[in-house]
């Protein structure tokens, strides 16, 4: 857990409220949190829904594992510590979208439940909705165009998820996309913006 180093720092409220972002938005904003394991389709379907949410003039952006390495998160492993802050950090970029009124979508393997959980309760309730992109380990690898999975099984690439390093599973996420059964990314993308919709959230 991170703890500030600094004594005399103060948070400070805004003059604009998260509601009245909505408001002028017109829809509500939310962290839409994809976590799989690597190639299970993550990027994919976030992606995918972007696009159908933007043709819809819904403010929203997709914050990628990948991406987020190559700045912010530039300094970080793949060791347990450095996972564990790679999430928390994402988690704290994440709430200020969501503080912005913008639907933020985040497509990281986030491997621990606690570290999931952690940013779940940085969010006010109805905030952070986990949606497990589920696939078997012979599907991802399958799909693996990086070729990582080979690699991590010969030694070349260590601590890679699903192979030399685990991934605990969503226990209650409030939704489940399981990639193996269905691989169209319009059916999974479609899936979660109806979610949305029968939730209440892309309007205000």
């Amino acid at each position: 857990m991170n703890t500030l180093k600094s004594p005399n720092i103060y948070w400070k409220e805004g003059e604009i409220s998260k509601p009245d972002r909505e408001k002028m938005s017109g829809h509500r904003a939310v962290c839409l949190w994809f976590t799989g394991l690597p190639a299970s389709g993550k990027s994919s379907i976030a992606r995918d829904i972007e696009k159908m949410l933007y043709d819809r003039k819904i403010h929203c952006f997709v914050l990628d594992g990948d991406n987020i390495r190559h700045g912010l998160n530039g300094d970080l492993g793949f060791s347990p510590a450095d996972r564990t802050e790679n999430i928390r950090r994402i988690g704290e970029v994440a709430k200020l979208f969501v503080d912005a009124g913008i639907i933020v979508l985040t497509a990281f393997i986030s491997p621990y439940r606690a570290d999931r959980q952690r940013v779940r309760e940085m969010m006010k309730p109805g905030d952070f909705i986990e949606i497990y992109v589920e696939a078997d380990l012979k599907t991802c690898e399958k799909r693996d165009l990086k070729g990582l999975y080979q690699k991590a099984r010969s030694g070349e690439v260590k601590e890679f998820t699903g192979i030399s390093a685990p991934y605990e599973a969503p226990q209650k996420p409030e939704l489940i996309l399981n990639t193996t059964k269905i691989i169209k990314v319009k059916e999974h993308a479609e899936k979660v913006v109806n979610f949305l919709e029968k939730n209440g959230y892309l309007k205000y």
